[in-house]
């Protein structure tokens, strides 16, 4: 460009303040990130999902992931076919459901990601109205998923519901059917509590039984208790399913004697509970160990309440695909997961990582060759758990975590607000028992339990996602329509797509800027360039 068309230029975009932004709106990391993929669980890569998207968005980092189950994530580990896995359960080397032994041959350690609640997603109905605030004992549970329980009236779930009149519908309970960590942790849950009824020990593979249907994926099984036939249906899957399909989860009764949702506030208040193994020496170093968690005694606590691991390479062999170059950018991407990623963990239907936590996963991160042996930041990490001055022990969320209504109380009492994805539907007192309104107010200090209803959850409007037919599999270019009746609400299926979420950056608004910033040179630069151009033109016709 001319020396005096580039005099007025930068003249009109210093006037306009838009010369810094101009140059701003580049990338601010000058890094150059090289692509990663893993493969693992589906309970978190809802979460997952979302974070790759941002940091695609905002510093151009690719993280490529297949959500496969855990079970294949770790042996796709081994093979060295992926550069990192995601699990809720460690590597077993004595599987108690008779696979294969999983002996890593690289070295490798185990990184917290996110935590969240195992949830219990239905589709029911009673006089053609949507169920949506369902509550469920822990033996009750454990019954339904070994066929112990087959009808919705049995007295077991009548009596933990005494404002409903339950109808006489026949139960099915839908299983994975890939080998999975959702699996696993529940399995675990149930063997641990009620060893009597289950007896098979944790499993990633759940076993069949009775009627029971099998669905792959987690979006697998909440799509077809969100379809029309899978009224009657329950399963087991992560909250952020049951939110992101505008479906209810079944409130779960705890040691303390009241039913729990599973939301960001009360799996916070459990996993205070959770103990970690810190045996640096042990094949499950930094593995949770959730027996505190299950039981539990404070009333705000939701008992199946765990986080998910993310397993990363500590060092760099011939075997797989892994190298320093990747290491770099699984170190950044960790370093923003567990920090800012975190913030969006409760919206996503998660519970962000507490501190301790944070500072374990911390430690991992300097193990992973390439990362540059950097770890997290405490001064200017945003994860909403902790603040400055915090001690590890500390979590924001279960300091403010609202107390149970008395309507949540075992009794003769029953809160008819709904849960999850319907949380803004409340059901109708038809049983024996009273009605009440559930509490979602924050704790400010005094331990009240009582006040605010739910009113948050997205129901209605018209979404673009798969329909499935009756043995789980995807109709070809179908729709669902999430339109609200008087008589109740038509879902869409959950699929494994990220949430759409405002971005945490300024991007979108600089770009707004930078196109205002070309539009004013477009109006200085072009008038003399133009002006130019005719006096170039004029000057030849004359000559001739």
């Amino acid at each position: 460009m001319p020396r005096r068309l580039a005099r007025p230029l930068v003249a009109a975009l210093v006037l306009s303040g838009l010369l810094p932004i101009a140059f701003s709106t580049a990338p601010a990391h000058a890094d150059t990130y090289f692509p990663i993929t893993g493969s693992g669980s589906t309970w978190s890569q809802n979460a997952l999902d979302q974070w790759r998207s941002n940091v695609a968005k905002n510093y151009g980092m690719t993280v490529n992931y297949n959500g496969i189950g855990s079970t294949s994530g770790r042996t796709d580990f081994i093979a060295g076919t992926v550069d990192f896995a995601i699990s809720e359960i460690p590597f077993q080397a004595k599987p108690q459901d008779g696979s294969a032994p999983e002996h890593p041959t690289t070295g490798f350690a185990y990184l917290p990601i996110v935590a969240g609640g195992t949830s219990f997603m239905y589709n029911l109905k009673i006089g053609g109205i949507r169920v949506t605030n369902l509550r469920l004992s822990g033996d009750t549970i454990t019954k339904i998923f070994t066929g112990a329980i087959t009808n919705w009236n049995d007295a077991a779930i009548q009596a933990d519901n005494p404002a409903l009149a339950m109808p006489n519908k026949p139960i099915t309970p839908v299983i994975r059917s890939d080998g999975s960590g959702t699996s696993a942790q529940f399995t675990l849950w149930m063997a641990t509590q009620y060893p009597k009824l289950w007896k098979t020990g944790m499993t990633s593979q759940f076993p069949s039984f009775g009627e029971s249907k099998a669905q792959k994926g987690s979006d697998g099984v909440a799509g077809y208790v969100s379809q029309d036939y899978g009224e009657g249906a329950i399963t087991y899957v992560e909250y952020s399913y049951a939110k992101k399909a505008g479906f209810p989860v079944a409130k779960v009764l705890n040691a303390a004697g009241y039913y729990v949702e599973p939301t960001a506030y009360s799996v916070a208040v459990a996993m205070m509970q959770a103990k970690i193994n810190d045996d640096s020496s042990s094949s499950a170093y930094l593995t949770q160990i959730l027996d505190g968690v299950y039981n539990a005694t404070d009333k705000r606590a939701y008992p199946l309440s765990s986080y998910s691991y993310m397993i990363v390479p500590t060092e760099v062999t011939s075997k797989g695909i892994f190298n320093t170059n990747k290491g770099k950018t699984l170190g950044a991407f960790l370093r923003y997961v567990l920090c800012t990623g975190q913030q969006q963990a409760d919206t996503l239907g998660y519970s962000p990582l507490p501190m301790n936590l944070v500072e374990a996963g911390s430690d991992q991160i300097k193990r992973i060759p390439g990362a540059g042996n950097a770890g997290i930041d405490f001064a200017s990490c945003k994860n909403p758990t902790f603040k400055a001055g915090d001690s590890p022990s500390k979590n924001q969320l279960a300091v403010i975590a609202p107390y149970p209504a008395d309507c949540d109380k075992k009794g003769t009492s029953q809160c008819t607000t709904g849960t999850a994805g319907a949380a803004n539907q409340t059901t109708p007192v038809t049983g024996s028992g009273t009605g009440g309104t559930a509490n979602t107010k924050t704790n400010t200090g005094t331990k009240t339990t009582t006040g605010g209803s739910s009113n948050t959850g997205t129901t209605g409007g018209s979404v673009s996602q798969p329909t499935y037919d009756e043995n789980g599999n995807v109709i070809a270019g179908s729709t669902t329509d999430g339109t609200t009746s008087g008589s109740g609400t038509t879902y869409g299926a959950a699929v494994s797509k990220p949430f759409t979420l405002p971005d945490q950056t300024t991007a979108s608004t600089q770009w707004l800027l930078v196109a205002a910033a070309l539009l004013l040179v477009a109006v200085v630069v072009a008038p003399p360039l133009l002006s130019q151009r005719l006096r170039r033109s004029g000057g030849a016709d004359v000559s001739r």
